[in-house]
């Protein structure tokens, strides 16, 4: 059994931006820091997109879900998702999840409604492995940090600093091609190895 998602990848042009970003935020809560806040960032290395998480999967269904995905990705082609925003999981006051994303203006697109019937599309053969269907509808965005500790304090420092209103300018994910990512959890944080890659149909 293997640990594994699917994902969209970040391309490094992409990863120095968001690695600048990451910086620039942790430096604004460390200047408001506290004892009792705790923040886990992700290594820039490590950020992408999840299309579906697996969980532990059968190593013998690696080949087979690679031919139903590229069923799947022939019906649609390539998906730009701006990157404009700051946001924070579940709620900015008590954040335990801090992420840039898209806007909600493209959220109403044409683009976006793409990107909702290509996640359908990808929970639909995964049900057909047996996986859960999440019919929750697929919020696009990159996480940035966790807080494990201080969700008060950092929703404090957030609102305070009003870094949630500052529009980004990232430029966008490009989304041509889903991968298959192996994660394998250590104290130094997970590591992720590609098992394969299907692209999507061209524009």
């Amino acid at each position: 059994m293997i640990r594994a998602f699917i994902a969209v990848e970040v391309n490094d042009d992409l990863r120095k931006q968001i690695a600048q970003v990451q910086q620039e935020l942790r430096q604004r809560l460390s200047r408001e820091g506290s004892r009792d806040v705790r923040i886990s960032w992700v290594q820039p290395t490590a950020i992408h997109l999840t299309i579906k998480f697996l969980g532990d999967i059968d190593e013998r269904l690696v080949d087979d879900m690679r031919a139903a995905i590229e069923q799947v990705l022939r019906e649609h082609r390539s998906i730009r998702i701006p990157l404009e925003r700051f946001g924070a999981f579940p709620r900015p006051h008590q954040p335990r999840v801090l992420w840039v994303g898209a806007s909600e203006q493209w959220e109403q697109s044409e683009d976006a409604q793409r990107l909702a019937s290509l996640h359908r599309g990808i929970e639909d053969c995964c049900a057909t492995f047996d996986f859960a269907h999440d019919s929750r509808p697929l919020s696009p965005h990159l996480t940035l940090a966790r807080i494990k500790e201080g969700e008060r304090h950092v929703g404090q420092t957030l609102a305070k600093t009003s870094v949630m209103d500052r529009p980004l300018s990232l430029g966008s994910l490009l989304l041509e091609s889903v991968v298959l990512m192996k994660s394998e959890l250590r104290p130094t944080g997970p590591v992720y190895t590609k098992l394969w890659e299907v692209a999507l149909a061209r524009p």
